[in-house]
């Protein structure tokens, strides 16, 4: 009967090829005569290796699967199951990827390479942030040095191929193991795996083709940013050793305390107090807005802790049109000493509304959240 090269590799007729590639790979790494020296064992490695070398020819599996001799597909087969020769280890490559992975070239690095982004902090006061505006920056990073124009070589000069490696910036190395002899490769210690060297750097830059420099830059900074808030400047940033391409700069918004309003998000806060008679009687309180003095109506009977707001007046939304609010709260302030007359003219204002002797009005005090959760753990 014919070899089933399916059932050798343990795979299914409509196994693809990335399958039949690992079947392989999984049996080779235990199969191996460097493994296992059993003569059965290298019997058994003889069928997977030449079970293999059909399924993984797209031209000598069709052959084998309408019933026809692979071997003989491309003309002629290139020893089979027949030995641990050239023909016998046709897939060489795949058996080394079972031992070792699919190593990447590596090849000469390019002395060229894109440069860091950077990162600035910039303070902007609470108007600038309401509304927007335009910044001037002192920028201190890396650019093109204008002597070698980002080369790394003195003027009049040039890299050099290396004599270590002949330009492929690794070295190769033959050590023995249980496979025979295995080559490895690792970076050229002499150029660094670039495949060049520079006798002569640049004076300028000492071969890495910038140099630190300081720079001013414009920045738009957009109404409504915030705390935290970083705008890109793409190109800004570093640029990159031997004159690569640059990174990018990021803009980072500090807003500075503001001596009225307090921020929250897109509202601006901020407090009045006045006295009890005010309060009572109500009044006009002028106030600096960031739109100009605006005068805020105290209706008569206001309460401590009850707000005015002045819709529109806050910070303009980043995303999207309008702004937010502007929250006034008010604070009533009681006296806490009377002269002789003023305290006359209280008692007979209580007197006149009865509050001589005000018995007072009790309620349930507030809890706060975790005394609200202890009462619910404990079925209150």
């Amino acid at each position: 009967m014919a070899t089933d090269y399916y059932a050798v590799l343990g795979v299914r007729r409509d196994a693809s090829q990335d399958e039949i590639k690992k079947a392989f790979r999984r049996l080779a790494r235990e199969l191996h005569p460097d493994v296992n020296p059993d003569p059965k064992t290298q019997e058994r490695f003889k069928e997977i290796n030449a079970a293999y070398e059909v399924l993984s020819d797209p031209q000598k599996k069709q052959v084998y699967d309408l019933g026809g001799d692979p071997l003989s597909a491309n003309g002629g087969g290139g020893g089979g199951a027949g030995g641990f020769g050239a023909g016998g280890f046709g897939n060489f490559s795949d058996i080394m990827d079972a031992f070792f992975g699919n190593a990447a070239q590596r090849g000469p690095r390019s002395r060229t390479r894109r440069g860091q982004d950077a990162m600035i902090r910039l303070e902007i006061d609470l108007n600038e942030a309401a509304f927007g505006t335009t910044k001037d920056i002192q920028v201190d990073t890396a650019v093109v040095c204008n002597t070698c124009s980002g080369e790394g070589a003195a003027p009049g000069t040039s890299a050099q191929t290396c004599d270590m490696c002949r330009g492929r910036g690794e070295v190769s190395q033959v050590t023995r193991s249980f496979l025979g002899q295995v080559m490895t490769s690792r970076p050229c210690p002499q150029c660094q795996g670039f495949g060049t060297v520079v006798p002569t750097p640049c004076p300028e830059c000492a071969g890495d083709g910038r140099i630190r420099s300081r720079r001013t830059l414009t920045v738009k900074i957009p109404a409504g940013v915030d705390n935290g808030t970083r705008i890109q400047l793409a190109g800004e940033g570093e640029v990159g050793p031997g004159g690569g391409p640059p990174g990018d700069l990021y803009v980072e918004i500090h807003e500075l305390p503001h001596s009225v309003f307090q921020r929250r998000g897109d509202d601006l806060h901020c407090t009045v107090t006045i006295p009890m008679t005010a309060a009572a009687l109500g009044t006009k309180c002028p106030l600096e807005t960031l739109d100009g003095l605006e005068e805020i109506d105290i209706r008569p009977g206001t309460q401590s802790g009850q707000s005015v707001p002045l819709h529109g007046r806050g910070i303009t939304h980043l995303r999207g049109g309008g702004r937010g609010d502007l929250i006034v709260h008010v604070e009533v302030i009681t006296p806490s000493k009377l002269d002789p007359e003023q305290e006359r003219l209280l008692r007979e204002l209580a007197k006149l509304r009865g509050e001589e002797r005000p018995l007072g009005q009790f309620q349930p005090g507030q809890q706060g959240l975790f005394s609200r959760l202890k009462d619910a753990f404990n079925g209150r």
